[in-house]
């Protein structure tokens, strides 16, 4: 049996996912959030050395990333499913599986961070420096990286439905948690509407509704 080891409003929902949209059984282990530090519980560590979610065991396997862990499901028990055929589409299947956490992950966690700076407690005299900082490296280098992203993978869905090509594949649901982290800060994606029909497709779909019962409430929804 598949044991997803599940992080609250994390990746892992991901696999979750997946694992509906092929209809395979599996069972749900919840871990929840520091409320303060936000990180993982040290109870993750023992399941993987690193303590961090998404990780499945399947029989005596562990495999952890989230990359890694939908090729193994799609290759082991897909059977041909949620996974191209053409050269073209593997090419394009293949890089947004790398594509989501290689590229377009980094700069959304920098904004998250530098934004954390900003508002975090501190001496008074040190603030307008910390912001200023803050200020300088998300305007000349995280939110020019953001939006250069977003507009390429605006012109991604213009050319096809789906990441990797006509029919809707692995990539997708690689693809989601970076794109759901970029709507969760309002109005960011008004000037993308293909990437905001993307989103309104996968989550119209039952596979992806059930994910969301069975792993419990996702903040990056909001």
């Amino acid at each position: 049996m598949i044991t997803v080891h599940h992080l609250n409003n994390s990746r892992s929902q991901r696999v979750l996912w997946l694992l509906e949209e092929l209809g395979l059984p599996y069972e749900i282990k919840h871990y929840q959030r520091d409320a303060k530090t936000s990180l993982a519980p040290p109870e993750l560590r023992q399941v993987h050395p690193l303590g961090k979610s998404p990780v499945i065991t399947d029989g005596g396997l562990t495999v952890a990333e989230s990359g890694a862990i939908l090729e193994y499901l799609v290759d082991k028990y897909g059977q041909g499913r949620l996974k191209p055929t053409s050269e073209q589409d593997l090419l394009h299947y293949r890089y947004y599986l790398h594509f989501a956490e290689g590229s377009a992950m980094p700069p959304l966690l920098m904004k998250l961070i530098f934004n954390k700076i900003k508002r975090a407690p501190m001496p008074f005299f040190v603030k307008p420096i910390a912001r200023g900082i803050a200020d300088k490296v998300l305007g000349s280098f995280v939110q020019p990286n953001i939006d250069a992203q977003l507009k390429f993978l605006e012109s991604e869905l213009a050319a096809r439905p789906w990441f990797a090509g006509a029919q809707m594949s692995a990539a997708d649901v690689q693809m989601s948690f970076p794109l759901e982290a970029a709507a969760a800060r309002g109005g960011a994606l008004d000037a993308y509407p293909k990437i905001k029909a993307f989103l309104a497709r996968i989550h119209a779909r039952p596979a992806y509704q059930k994910a969301l019962e069975r792993g419990g409430p996702y903040s990056l929804m909001s």
